[in-house]
């Protein structure tokens, strides 16, 4: 398995105006990693990749799938923590660690956020700006793994297919939350953020297509 920090860029969504996109066809996709979503076209090809954790020997291993359609990025990716790590860090932390790296990466401004839930399991729904166009997206922890599920596109055109893609996560055999140690909030944020390990998204030239697959929309 290649090692790599997982980090990555979205490259900009075309900002002018046009014409509205029409409604996207959705197929379902069955990750072997115990969930499904859907997503537009063909199975994309899984990326794998390890990240480093702040302070500590072990990894979090990063898998990602994405396609784009009509000018739209869809991304799902799951982030997999070693679970010592997971019981030491705030669950809030956690999500928002990766809420924040997303950002970071866009060069985004969160323009709004709520708590959400999952079958019980923790998450938020967030929408950000940025250059590379608006981000709407969600994120959940699920045991040790952290889902995030993130749409990309020009806010001045919309995406029609963002809330249907976005309620589609369904987990399969999923596991007990963790019960969690004390831990300072402020230390659980920094380790859910250093390094790159809260970021959702997996750079790739064209998404579902290119060996590195995941990610980014070429300029126009």
């Amino acid at each position: 398995m290649e090692q790599k920090e997982a980090t990555s860029t979205i490259e900009e969504v075309p900002n002018e105006g046009g014409e509205e996109i029409p409604a996207v066809a959705f197929n379902i996709l069955d990750a072997p990693e115990g969930f499904s979503v859907k997503l537009p076209g063909p199975p994309p090809q899984a990326q794998r990749s390890e990240a480093a954790l702040p302070k500590r020997t072990d990894k979090a291993t990063l898998v990602t799938y994405a396609a784009n359609e009509g000018g739209v990025s869809y991304i799902v990716n799951a982030v997999d923590y070693p679970e010592a790590f997971v019981a030491t860090v705030p669950a809030e932390a956690l999500i928002n660690g990766g809420i924040q790296g997303i950002a970071g990466q866009v060069q985004g401004e969160l323009k709004s956020s709520e708590d959400i839930t999952l079958e019980g399991y923790p998450g938020k729904a967030y929408v950000l700006a940025s250059p590379s166009g608006e981000v709407k997206g969600r994120s959940y922890l699920v045991g040790p793994r952290v889902y995030n599920l993130i749409t990309v596109y020009n806010a001045g055109i919309g995406a029609p297919g963002a809330d249907e893609f976005l309620d589609s996560l369904k987990l399969v055999n999923p596991p007990p939350q963790i019960e969690r140690a004390s831990a300072d909030a402020d230390a659980g944020t920094d380790a859910g953020t250093a390094d790159g390990t809260g970021a959702a998204v997996e750079g790739g030239e064209d998404a579902g297509t290119a060996p590195d697959a995941g990610a980014r929309r070429r300029a126009k």
